[in-house]
């Protein structure tokens, strides 16, 4: 274990959710100290489980997303399991849950409920829409709340349908936002006096908090942002070109004095003093000409030798970088972000490291996410109950 304080330490935070957008919100939380206690269906728990690359049955994906976290079942169908339930929130700091809105309240674990209980109960709701609104009682995963967003429609080459990322971004940008809204409302609530409060996050919201001038420069000019491929539209230069080899390189050039180092690095002076390219406006005006300059000259050469120029010119550059990339690159590695663990045979793992950085009170990975109901008794036992009772309570289904 860790001996350092870290900043979540004394908080007790219950999840109520699966796969994503809730556990990995809790996940930051029990990553800084926090005790993050996951109550999962006892008849298989969390899906993400038994998602993506499996191990032995077990997800790898699982062991990150549910590191640091306390495992216990509870049937919420059961009166028995959701009083269990009940007494965990009751004692807790923080309910972070991604059910449909509604679903709790049904089961009488709304929030008008959990607040006589528990006044000072921080409660993050993470849903597709909101807990108001016309659409809030439709299902809406990260796919759908990326696509209202705004992200899926500008994601993409013009002459093509959207596409999304390669990794749920939608879930984890409103996990972010979730973690962001607890802490905000733990700060009321401990310096301004303040009671508890909900923390509502809609995924879609959550992705049009991202989506920087869409709405002001639709309402003052009508304009509507389209795909561009990978270019950054009205920021030049900044793309990703292709070198003799077959490899990818971004270069953001888009700073005045920055493409003036790229132009002498590309031995193209002319360029780097013409006063019309001296701006950002009057480059962006000649984007085709700049990027195919870019484009011939990046063809002509090896990517290492791109990235040397470029380096050299202190011009901000990269690979595109895959996994074999990371595990090889000396700043991930001095910066700890490839953490070695070991799976439950002893093999030893790479996994993501801390972010982010703290200097005094760093977060650190003390466990891997538990089997299913691995601490069911242990924080049974915490809250009173005895081992006659905990037996009865597994006997009857109830965990």
């Amino acid at each position: 274990m860790s001996e350092i304080q870290k900043p979540l330490a004394g908080l007790k935070v219950v999840e109520l959710g699966t796969l994503i957008a809730g556990p990995f919100c809790t996940r930051i939380m029990a990553e800084f100290g926090a005790e993050v206690i996951k109550v999962e269906a006892p008849d298989g728990g969390d899906p993400l489980r038994k998602w993506r690359k499996l191990y032995e049955g077990t997800s790898l994906w699982w062991y990150v997303q549910a590191r640091n976290k306390k495992s216990v079942t509870a049937n919420l169908k059961h009166p028995e399991g959701r009083e269990f339930v009940r007494k965990l929130i009751v004692e807790a700091d923080i309910l972070v849950e991604n059910f449909r809105p509604g679903v709790l309240e049904k089961l009488g674990l709304g929030w008008e409920v959990l607040k006589e209980a528990n006044p000072g109960l921080v409660m993050v709701r993470l849903s597709g829409f909101g807990q108001t609104g016309p659409y809030k009682d439709q299902p809406g995963f990260g796919a759908v709340g990326e696509s209202m967003g705004g992200l899926r429609y500008i994601t993409g080459f013009p002459d093509r349908p959207p596409v999304r990322t390669g990794i749920s971004i939608g879930d984890s940008i409103a996990a972010l936002w979730g973690a962001i809204g607890a802490l905000m409302a733990l700060r009321h609530k401990e310096v301004n006096g303040g009671a508890g409060q909900v923390v509502d996050v809609a995924l879609y919201e959550a992705v049009f908090a991202m989506m920087e001038s869409l709405v002001p420069e639709f309402d003052v000019f009508g304009f509507i942002r389209e795909r561009t491929g990978n270019i950054m539209p009205g920021i030049t230069p900044s793309n990703t070109h292709t070198t003799r080899d077959g490899k990818h390189v971004t270069i953001g050039a888009n700073g005045d004095a920055i493409f003036k180092r790229l132009m002498h690095a590309m031995e193209r002076s002319d360029l780097a003093d013409d006063p019309g390219l001296a701006d950002n406006a009057g480059r962006d005006a000649r984007r085709d000409e700049i990027y195919g300059l870019i484009d011939n000259w990046c063809g002509a050469r090896d990517e290492a030798e791109v990235l040397a120029m470029l380096a050299t010119a202190e011009v901000p550059s990269s690979r595109v970088y895959s996994a074999v990339d990371m595990f090889a690159d000396p700043q991930f590695i001095a910066r700890q972000m490839l953490e070695t663990a070991k799976l439950p045979d002893g093999r030893p793992f790479r996994i993501p490291g801390i972010v982010p950085k703290l200097s005094a009170t760093p977060g650190s990975t003390e466990w891997l996410g538990p089997e299913l109901g691995a601490h069911t008794e242990e924080v049974l036992s915490a809250l009173g109950y005895s081992p006659a009772q905990i037996a009865a309570l597994k006997e009857n289904g109830a965990v």
